[in-house]
């Protein structure tokens, strides 16, 4: 084997075990509460209809700071596998094109690192809305689900409309091609690494924000809504498809919106 193939198969393995430790953190974090004083487990039930569970009592009080970081990394750990044939594939077509360059997993996490920087944008406005619901009583203080069942049911409703928007095909469009969006909007260098791969993760929001609001309905720290959106997510945006997968679930969603308010 060639010094040259022995850097690349080392730069593969740096790049894939960095996203797969960034992966495995933050479920971690999430599973231990995410700062907030309780284990995920603890806020977690099965149930189709939230609002009828009971509130669990008390309540918490928690800073904006730590909510933004709650939501930050529950989107880290759900939305890094389905960016992940991105990243390989931009960290190939460096090292391609630039075969004398030192190295590519750099610009591959600086890649990453700009598409987790428009999920904490999205983190930062879903966080404050956590923060100007939770007084209201529409979601429960301490479990983090719905007690409302309008609320759960616009929110139901809107996630399955958006289903079959243009601008959720558009946004999924760019999400299930990464050869042809890094032919669109390829940037050179580091920063262009960084803008690019904010670029993506912009397009990946518009394609995921209202699936994302679900967790207003199911809980934001239960973990079987988590782990139900993300791999929903990486249905829609990797397996052949997941187009019409994406399609069924709106209506599911549509009609889980009209049963919400009959019980």
């Amino acid at each position: 084997m060639s010094s040259f193939e022995i850097v690349v198969g080392r730069e593969r393995v740096i790049t894939a075990l960095g996203i797969v430790a960034v992966v495995a953190f933050s479920w971690a974090y999430v599973w231990t509460g995410a700062g907030i004083g309780m284990s995920a487990l603890e806020m977690t039930a099965v149930a189709l209809f939230p609002h009828r569970l009971a509130d669990g009592g008390g309540g918490m009080d928690l800073s904006l700071p730590t909510v933004i970081l709650m939501w930050w990394v529950m989107m880290i750990a759900m939305m890094t596998p389905s960016a992940t044939p991105l990243i390989l594939l931009y960290r190939r077509v460096l090292r391609h094109h630039a075969p004398t360059e030192s190295s590519s997993a750099v610009p591959s996490m600086f890649l990453l690192a700009g598409y987790l920087t428009a999920w904490l944008a999205f983190s930062i406005c879903a966080a404050s809305l956590q923060e100007l619901l939770q007084p209201t009583g529409l979601i429960s203080e301490t479990m983090l689900w719905s007690r409302s069942a309008p609320l759960s049911a616009i929110v139901l409703a809107s996630a399955g409309l958006y289903q079959f928007s243009p601008l959720k095909r558009a946004c999924l469009a760019q999400c299930r091609s990464p050869v042809n969006f890094l032919t669109s909007h390829w940037r050179p260098g580091v920063a262009g690494s960084f803008l690019l791969g904010m670029r993506h993760g912009i397009y990946c929001v518009g394609c995921c924000w209202l699936l994302m609001a679900l967790l207003f309905v199911g809980g934001i720290m239960n973990l079987i809504w988590i782990a139900a959106l993300a791999l929903i997510v990486f249905v829609e945006k990797i397996l052949p498809g997941g187009e019409r997968v994406g399609r069924v679930l709106g209506v599911v969603l549509i009609v889980w919106a009209g049963v919400t308010l009959l019980v």
